[in-house]
Formats: C-alpha cells, structure tokens, sequence
C-alpha cells in the first residue's frame, strides 16, 4: 500500500524534523510504499494573510535535508511550470492540485520529468473526466490511452479528496474509487475529504475525527494508497490544521486498512 503523510505546509525544520521523526514506524514497515509529504507553497489559500510557506528554494533545501537524514521518499505540490525542473531534482512524486487538475501546461510540463506524477481531483469535476487529465500525463510520456496498465506504466496516480456539497462542505462518493481505478491507480486523501473550505472565517475548517471512518470505507472499496496530513501538534499548525491527524492515530488506521486490504485479497483469491 501506498503511504503518503506529512505536514500540510513546511513551518520550519525544526517541526518538519518532528514529524518525520514520528512517522518513522510507518515508514519502515515492510508492506507500505512510503511518501513523506509537504508543501513549500499553499498558493490557494483562503486569504491573503494566510501562512503560505517557505518558498520553492528554501522549501527543497528543508525537503532535502529530510530526504538525507530519514532515507524517505519525497512529495510536494506544484503550481507553475517552472517549478517542476527544480522540484523533481530533489522530490519523487510531483502533485498537481485539485484546483489545477485540468491544467493542461502544469501537467504536460510535469510529465516531462522522470517523477510520478500525482493529480488530485478537483472538488469540481466528475470522476469519469479524469481520464483526460490521465491522458495528457500519459501521451506526453509516449503512452496512448487511459488505463490502469498504463498509468502504472508511465507513474501516473489519482488523488480523490471529495467533492464540493454546497458551500464550504465536502462529500465523498465512493463510487468515483472504483470509475477512476478504471484508468489509474487511486489514492484516497483522506484529511482534505474532511475539510470544510472557507468554514473558519478566511481559513478551512475540518473535523479530523471522520478522517479514519472515510479511510476504512475507502479501503473497503479498493484503493491503491492512502494520503493523509499528519502533524505533532494539529491545533497549532499554520495550515489544516483540523483536518490533520496526530501521528500515532496514523500509525494504528494504517493498522486497519492493510487489515482490510489483506481481507479482501484473500477474498478476491477464494472467489
């Protein structure tokens, strides 16, 4: 199983250090294809006071220092082409974020680089139509057509994080696990799928609680990795704060889910 966790904003290396530290259990085990997670820009924040990040440059020299000191894994999100060349010098996953999954030069321009590339699903689109974003991935790197085989092929993953229920709520259909699984191999996010955009005067709201409910559902759809922000101190952080989860209840959903995945392929085996 794919395992993508991290801070949703660099603050500072002291508390990226932190939480690296305490993922450590997860990312040593055996049966979880680690991703350490952050991004050194939150471009599309509520408002323009809202702590944003270190910048590109500082914020690769803090994903490098992580990546030298704990062996991980890196993602991080992009948002202009110009920062793909030097993101996937340092990152092995380049993200494309929901609100720019149909953004046809960010994505061909990542594509371009030898890193997976990661779309989320914006709150707003149907979940057959992003096939065409799979598809703009996987032609640039030679593929011809939107499908799981392919998508594994040339490393493009789905995200799906919910999708838009009114004002400043989301909601999951899990059907869209299974109509996007059709083309590419899908990771479920499950803090922003708790998320409640704009519901905290200039800043996104959330309820963490629901987070490992949603992941337990997933898993029992069928997914192929599972996104979650993590920090030490959720009720402090600068960015998501009451979407993320602590650590340690990381640690035990995981538990779960590779449970859940277990059981089912045994099941799929017997049938």
């Amino acid at each position: 199983m794919i395992i993508i966790a991290g801070p949703c904003v660099i603050e500072n290396d002291e508390i990226l250090e932190e939480i690296a530290e305490s993922l450590k259990p997860i990312a040593k085990n055996p049966q979880i294809d680690f991703y350490f997670k952050a991004s050194f820009d939150k471009a599309n924040r509520t408002s323009l006071e809202s702590f944003r990040g270190p910048g590109i440059e500082r914020g690769l020299e803090s994903l490098a220092n992580i990546k030298k000191k704990f062996g991980y894994k890196l993602l991080t999100d992009i948002h202009e082409t110009y920062q793909v060349k030097l993101a996937a010098q340092v990152v092995d996953i380049l993200q494309i974020p929901a609100f720019l999954c149909r953004q046809t030069d960010l994505i061909v321009e990542a594509a371009k680089s030898r890193a997976i590339v990661n779309i989320k699903k914006g709150q707003f689109m149907n979940p057959k139509d992003m096939q065409y974003s799979v598809l703009k991935a996987i032609k640039t790197r030679g593929g011809t057509e939107a499908s799981y085989e392919q998508s594994q092929k040339y490393k493009i993953t789905l995200t799906e994080r919910g999708s838009s229920f009114g004002y400043g709520n989301l909601v999951v259909d899990m059907r869209s696990l299974v109509i996007m699984r059709k083309f590419a191999p899908v990771i479920f996010d499950a803090t922003h799928a708790v998320q409640m955009p704009g519901g905290a005067d200039g800043k996104s709201d959330g309820d963490s609680k629901f987070a490992p409910i949603l992941a337990r559902a997933a898993s029992a759809v069928g997914i192929d990795g599972l996104f979650a922000e993590v920090h030490t101190n959720p009720k402090n952080a600068l960015s998501d704060g009451p979407n993320m989860l602590m650590p340690e209840v990381l640690n035990e959903l995981i538990k779960e889910l590779l449970q859940i995945t277990n059981f089912i392929q045994k099941e799929q085996k017997c049938n």
